[in-house]
């Protein structure tokens, strides 16, 4: 009877039952709640296919989609002090942080890396809104100042990608002082006269808002992203009053002159490129170096000899 009960019911149950799926192979949009298969969501960018809602994206994914052939380099950022304050709430500040540096695979929540867009040298900077909400303490500080000072060392222009609910609480005044710190590191770009381009996505709140984010010479912001100071149930129970539909997201910001653009993720590339290569007085990208163009894009034309020879000319 044991042998019947622990080995052949068991065996003849295990061919008929049902195999569990993997969790890791599905996600849920966070806007329609549509159940998404990991590897189509991954090759359209984090963009839910039913609803065009744009999810979180890291800021390695990013980049492997922004820089030519994913090619890119990391750029070194100084380790600020741990826990300066030796916050606890509910946690420990350095068991959040473990956490946050094991969920994610990053050690903070900025990532600074150089390479080439559309054969373009650029530097870049982008938040990981996964990493403890990609707030802003004192190693994003020092990564955007990292960032600044490598792309003047370079001559190149700066694109930084924000994601963030606010200062860091964990560190206190020490958080807050990345404010102004990050405004000290824009002014240093545009004393060199080298493009600051920063593309918001959702969502961009609060001390990051209020500082580098909104500093841009460029103010680019993906489809339907969050980008305030206060957020709207603050307001809203604060004036007493409804606010309008739509209110402090990227379309009602460009209606109302917040925002030079707003733009789908699939065309970011292609944007930048443009956008970089005129502010740097150089000649339109080839035609070969950008992605497909969708239906409303225009096609850039090939370069002249002529013009070649100017934008050699011009890098010597």
């Amino acid at each position: 009877m044991n042998w019947i009960s622990n080995y052949v019911r068991p065996t003849i149950n295990s061919l008929f039952s049902r195999r569990e799926v993997p969790d890791n192979l599905w996600s849920k949009c966070d806007e329609c709640g549509t159940m998404l298969f990991h590897r189509e969501l991954s090759e359209n960018l984090n963009v839910c296919t039913n609803c065009d809602h744009h999810m979180v994206l890291t800021p390695r994914d990013r980049f492997n989609a922004l820089f030519d052939g994913g090619i890119f380099t990391d750029v070194s950022v100084p380790d600020p002090v741990a826990d300066p304050l030796h916050f606890r709430d509910q946690k420990k500040y350095t068991d959040r942080m473990k956490t946050a540096v094991k969920t994610t695979g990053e050690k903070e929540a900025m990532l600074v890396a150089e390479g080439e867009i559309g054969r373009t040298p650029v530097v870049a900077a982008a938040q990981d809104f996964s990493f403890m909400a990609g707030s802003m303490g004192m190693y994003v500080g020092n990564a955007i100042i990292a960032a600044a000072e490598r792309a003047i060392e370079l001559k190149r222009p700066l694109i930084l990608f924000s994601a963030a609910g606010g200062a860091r609480m964990q560190e206190g005044i020490l958080s807050l002082m990345q404010m102004p710190r990050t405004t000290v590191a824009v002014e240093m770009l545009k004393e060199a006269g080298l493009p600051y381009i920063v593309v918001l996505t959702h969502p961009t709140t609060g001390g990051v808002t209020a500082s580098y984010a909104m500093l841009g010479d460029v103010q680019i912001a993906e489809p339907n992203a969050l980008i305030c100071f206060a957020g709207p149930r603050v307001i809203e129970q604060t004036i007493r009053e409804k606010l309008p539909d739509g209110f402090q997201r990227a379309e009602y910001l460009l209606d109302h002159g917040m925002l030079d653009r707003v733009t789908h993720r699939k065309d970011m590339k292609t944007e930048l490129v443009t956008i970089v290569r005129m502010l740097m007085g150089l000649s339109p990208a080839v035609k070969g170096d950008l992605p497909a163009p969708t239906d409303e894009q225009i096609v850039l034309p090939d370069l002249s000899d002529e013009d070649a020879a100017n934008e050699a000319d011009q890098k010597a």
